[in-house]
């Protein structure tokens, strides 16, 4: 595969995205969201970004969009966002999410509610703002501080369908990797190609419709192998301009290319291992169900559970249900 067209000039134009909001009305539209917090440091550890992710996922559930992608860092955020027009709702259908919305599903919406709503959860800016909204206040409350948090107003770039939108989220996924983090983008807990991998897109939360042609006919396995590869071969690239910003080893990249960029065996079990820290608590049927019993008073649900085959490892279960993204063959 060559590299990918247009990947440097998307970089050259995230550089220079400083214009004021650009806002589509009434037709669909993605926009690349970023947002930098105003401490020093890297405020964002790894329990802040767990439940960053938590709050876009439970977000997109409610508001009028999908999620093509989203990488979460020390002290910043990226999403990729695709907002869908409020038309194409209706009112039963702002009725059915408004009760999970208000955190109490016997609420009924008035006719005055809906029509706010519908123009709600169609805008851009108040899903932002809800997502950094919910996670100051759990930041705030968990280091017991008060004051701001997120730094001058979220930027966003407008992405149009197709090689720009799939250069977009190649972007925001290669994060880690210019940073130094990890050697693979997989590796990096907080982005959209490990949450495909490692939870085989859990909840269906993440879209891979890129609006690419080719794609029509690929179903969802063949349409990450091939973003796979766009991302891998991207993240080759080196920049010039900032000599710094890490690449993907080009023997990493040589060695995908040699399997087709399909994950073999060892990957697939050491991208299971969010079983082992993920799972509450793992092991045999009978270890599982009798340590849950033990500890159960401690689990805010008082439904009772139990344990969960883990798909490909014989014999072993969880206490929670996690998706198995490839079969052990």
């Amino acid at each position: 595969m060559m590299i990918p067209k247009g990947f440097r000039n998307y970089l050259k134009i995230m550089d220079l995205a400083r214009i004021g909001r650009l806002v589509v009305k009434n037709e669909q539209a993605v926009y690349h969201v970023m947002s930098r917090t105003a401490l020093d440091g890297y405020p964002l550890g790894d329990i802040e970004k767990e439940f960053l992710v938590d709050v876009i996922r439970k977000k997109s559930k409610h508001y009028f969009v999908d999620i093509p992608g989203f990488c979460i860092m020390g002290n910043h955020f990226h999403l990729l966002a695709r907002m869908l027009p409020e038309t194409g709702f209706t009112d039963e259908d702002i009725r059915e999410r408004f009760g999970s919305y208000a955190g109490n599903s016997d609420m009924v919406p008035t006719d005055e509610d809906i029509s706010r709503f519908r123009v709600k959860w169609g805008n851009v800016s108040e899903f932002t703002r809800e997502i950094k909204l919910e996670l100051a206040r759990y930041y705030n409350k968990r280091h017991n501080r008060r004051g701001y948090f997120w730094g001058v107003r979220f930027k966003s770039v407008l992405v149009e369908n197709g090689e720009t939108l799939i250069n977009c989220l190649a972007y925001i996924d290669l994060n880690p990797i210019r940073a130094g983090l990890v050697e693979r983008p997989e590796d990096y807990r907080w982005c959209s190609l490990a949450y495909h991998v490692q939870t085989d897109n859990k909840d269906n939360f993440l879209s891979l419709d890129f609006g690419l042609r080719e794609f029509g006919h690929m179903d969802a396995s063949s349409r990450l192998q091939y973003y796979r590869r766009y991302v891998y071969e991207a993240g080759a690239i080196p920049r010039p301009d900032k000599p710094a910003a890490k690449t993907i080893d080009g023997a990493i990249v040589e060695n995908e290319r040699s399997r087709e960029f399909n994950l073999d065996r060892i990957q697939r079990f050491r991208y299971r291992t969010r079983y082992f820290t993920d799972s509450g608590i793992i092991g045999t049927k009978a270890f599982v169900a009798a340590q849950y019993q033990h500890f159960k008073n401690l689990f805010p649900s008082k439904s009772e559970r139990t344990p969960k085959p883990v798909t490909g490892l014989t014999g072993m279960f969880s206490l929670k249900r996690l998706s198995s993204p490839f079969p052990l063959k």
